[in-house]
């Protein structure tokens, strides 16, 4: 590690997969290596992690003296059970010496040698107790966090009125639901969001995020923080306005919806008889990327989750990396892998969303029907980071799926909307680029198309898909459409001649291959290029020929 990055983790402190320690405050160097294996043993039980020897609390450098690097090696590896392989680099400081003693992650559950488990939960070492390690065993594959009993929390860590109000939202969203008529303690425990532990009610993880007070989330899970910054068009760089929330998910969710409406624009769209009403922000689409966010974040990263607030878009940046097998490229149609499947299915269970994972295809539909860019997913190591924007691109496009919505009778699937936005901005598309665009398999990125064949939005024209002249007629304008039609004809026209050169004579069916029409589009290409007097028909049916008129 080079002075520069020491210096930046002196400054950002303790961390999931940092801590520092003392040398010169330790008694002894029997001191000092109980110290080192509890954290270590932690890191390791966590996902793996640096203690600092010779550093303070506050990052004050202090460093280490007569040290030996082999003997604290071997100190480690004995009073570890199974027996922990340590890294250990020597960082040279302003003339002082830190020990930077490194464990990794590898799967693999330790304890100290005298029968104490331990692992990491943000700035601090807990203890491991065996409940949690048997749900470690059972669930590798999809391990829940949320579903995680709090050792250290107990009823008094209960918020009612956050019980009152999950319950009166429930009644709202889901009247015929029983739930909201059940006791208390019942309603918690039905839902998962209270566990017994030797015979004791405690929170788990997702009940904490439910219905705990802040000053227990404060204490048992301090990175669970949402931190709401505004900036001002007048200054993108520096906010203007803060909000710093440990609060429950719902109460969190109310307050910057809150927040959001507050300083909403709205922009009338008329279509026919009826007004559509379009926010800069809409609240299904804010609602869903933040319900995402906190369901979905990691919670052992001790990042809080940011909403920044900009005049034309907002930023959410969650902690943790997608979820494996999930990438910007097939987020929309990739099976829901919800980090926290306890605070998933709760949210289910209360209404906020009518199945878990459904909520990035809302996102993607509300923005695209509205008119306004896609939403923008962008993947880092540690982080994930969602932008929706407020513009409306093309008001038109709006005014056109709301008519046509309501001349089918039916809502347009995601798929169907991308494709109709994709070719009102690009005039045309084939079927593999159908396929990356709606992240589909051929045979349902077909489907698609066909629908909206039926549907007389789309056609096909050879091998590419592009918009019919009633929808060109609504979007762009007939000079358009005609433009289009003739550039294709061209282009075909070119083929056949290149053709002729090498050919006696052509078919339809050489045309159809020729330039991937169907057999009407080809015929009605050859009839085209014999009235300009390119071609001479000889023969009928199946049995016609082209040949080139000298």
């Amino acid at each position: 590690m080079n002075i520069i990055d020491f210096e930046r983790l002196l400054i950002a402190g303790e961390s999931l997969t940092v801590e520092f320690k003392t040398w010169i405050h330790a008694k002894d160097m029997r001191e000092r290596i109980s110290l080192l294996v509890d954290e270590l043993v932690a890191f390791a039980n966590a996902k793996g992690g640096t203690v600092y020897l010779g550093v303070e609390d506050d990052g004050t450098v202090t460093g280490c003296k007569d040290y030996d690097i082999q003997r604290i090696m071997e100190s480690i590896y004995d009073r570890t059970r199974p027996a922990l392989f340590t890294e250990i680099e020597v960082i040279q400081y302003k003339g002082k010496d830190i020990l930077a003693i490194k464990v990794e992650r590898d799967g693999t559950t330790y304890a100290t040698s005298d029968g104490r488990c331990l692992k990491r939960l943000g700035k601090n070492s807990k203890p491991y107790y065996p409940d949690e390690m048997s749900n470690k065993y059972t669930s590798i594959q999809n391990p829940d966090f949320s579903s995680q009993i709090l050792a250290d929390s107990n009823i008094e860590d209960i918020n009612i009125l956050e019980i009152y109000n999950l319950k009166e939202k429930l009644k709202i969203r889901d009247p015929k639901s029983t739930l909201s008529g059940l006791e208390d303690m019942s309603f918690l425990r039905d839902l998962g969001l209270i566990k017994k532990d030797e015979q004791v009610d405690r929170l788990t993880v997702a009940g904490l995020l439910f219905v705990g007070k802040e000053t227990a989330i404060n204490r048992l899970l301090p990175q669970a923080e949402v931190i709401y910054l505004h900036y001002s068009a007048n200054n993108l760089e520096e906010y203007d306005a803060r909000l710093d929330l440990k609060q429950p998910i719902i109460s969190i969710i109310d307050r910057l919806t809150e927040k959001i409406q507050n300083t909403n624009k709205i922009v009338n769209v008329q279509v026919g008889l009826f007004r559509l009403e379009i926010e800069d922000f809409s609240e299904k689409v804010f609602q869903e990327a933040l319900l995402n966010a906190l369901a979905h974040r990691d919670y052992l990263n001790t990042g809080a989750i940011y909403v920044k607030h900009y005049p034309d878009r907002i930023v959410i940046e969650n902690p943790g990396s997608f979820p494996e097998g999930i990438t910007e490229k097939n987020i929309i149609t990739h099976p829901s892998t919800p980090r926290n499947k306890l605070i998933a299915e709760t949210l289910q269970r209360l209404k906020y969303v009518q199945r878990t994972g459904q909520g990035v295809d809302i996102i993607f539909r509300e923005m695209i029907s509205s008119g306004k860019p896609y939403p923008q997913y962008q993947a880092y190591n540690e982080a994930v980071t969602l932008t929706i924007f407020s513009s409306i691109d093309d008001v038109s496009f709006v005014k056109f799926i709301a008519s046509e919505q309501d001349r089918l009778q039916r809502i347009l699937p995601l798929p169907e909307l991308m494709v109709l936005r994709y070719l009102t901005d690009n005039k045309r598309i084939v079927l593999s680029e159908m396929q990356e665009l709606t992240q589909l398999p051929a045979a349902e990125a077909r489907k698609c198309c066909n629908n909206l064949i039926k549907d007389g939005l789309i056609m096909l024209a050879g091998k590419e898909y592009m918009l019919t002249a009633k929808v060109y007629d609504a979007l762009k304008s007939d000079v358009e459409y005609t433009q289009d039609t003739i550039i294709r004809y061209v282009k075909a026209k070119s083929l056949i001649e290149e053709y002729l050169q090498s050919a006696e004579f052509i078919t339809n069916e050489k045309v159809r291959e020729l330039c991937g029409f169907t057999r009407m589009q080809a015929r009605i290409t050859l009839d085209k290029m014999r009235s300009e007097g390119k071609l001479r028909l000889e023969g009928k049916g199946r049995g016609a020929k082209y040949y080139q008129d000298e």
